[in-house]
């Protein structure tokens, strides 16, 4: 099979893979939109006032793509006007002289994540009493997932911002406890792939499998609206997280970096 090689110290991906790459890449943009999202050749330039690398970066949009000296200037300007550091996802689409000319400008790592998928052929949608799914997000699903999690991510604000915009099909999920919200999450289905993500369990309330439910949960309701697989994005230190996906059946698609250009650089 016709191998890809992505960049400077990322592992060579099967061509059909890097297809699947790039068909969740593009979707992220619509799946987790941006308040602000400027196209600039072949690299998508998001701005959430710091909130979330994948909304507050900028990514290549095909294999290969390219920056050139002044666009990467360019990019690095709007993000200063905005009071942001600079900040890139090195992905396997990202050409190797890009690659290169962010180190080479020091670019250092913000955090690392693998991007999973999983086909949705073996789901069956059941009705779970617990699980309450709406089209739209409600104040309090915001406030839920805001409030149990940590630093800038605790912005319901920049929350509401990102998820107020999405136009697709959406399910914002809700795990309920006796009438009592215990977990969060939310999917976007766009031709045939359904992105999971802000999967959030209260501290209190961890151990007890609510999260998986709500995942599967969410599963159920991408295979309903005729999405052939799922996919998401985690963390590479979270274990716990990485653990409950392979379980579920996700498998590795590949990994990236977030990289970010300090502003007194």
């Amino acid at each position: 099979m016709t191998q890809f090689q992505p960049g400077l110290g990322q592992p060579e991906i099967a061509a059909d893979d890097l297809h699947l790459v790039l068909d969740c890449e593009r979707r992220i943009v619509n799946a987790w939109p941006s308040p602000a999202t400027l196209l600039i050749g072949d690299w998508v330039v998001r701005f959430a006032g710091g909130y979330s690398g994948r909304a507050n970066s900028a990514s290549p949009l095909k294999p290969g793509a390219e920056l050139d000296e002044a666009t990467l200037d360019l990019i690095e300007e709007l993000y200063r006007a905005d009071g942001l550091p600079p900040c890139m996802r090195l992905t396997p689409l990202v050409g190797e002289a890009t690659r290169a000319m962010a180190l080479a400008r020091g670019y250092r790592v913000k955090d690392a994540s693998f991007g999973l998928i999983r086909q949705l052929a073996d789901i069956v949608p059941e009705v779970e009493p617990e699980l309450q799914i709406e089209a739209r997000p409600s104040q309090e699903w915001i406030a839920g997932v805001a409030s149990r999690q940590p630093g800038i991510k605790a912005d319901a604000d920049k929350l509401a911002a990102i998820v107020d915009a999405v136009r697709l099909p959406a399910a914002f999920a809700t795990w309920l406890v006796a009438g009592e919200p215990v977990a969060f999450g939310m999917s976007v289905a766009e031709r045939g792939m359904a992105e999971i993500g802000s999967i959030v369990v209260d501290p209190a309330h961890r151990g007890h499998g609510f999260g998986r439910r709500l995942v599967v949960g969410l599963m159920g309701w991408a295979r309903a609206m005729d999405c052939d697989s799922a996919y998401l994005q985690v963390d590479q230190t979270n274990a716990i997280a990485l653990g409950l996906y392979r379980s579920l059946g996700f498998r590795r698609l590949y990994a990236y970096e977030t990289r970010i250009l300090d502003l007194g650089a």
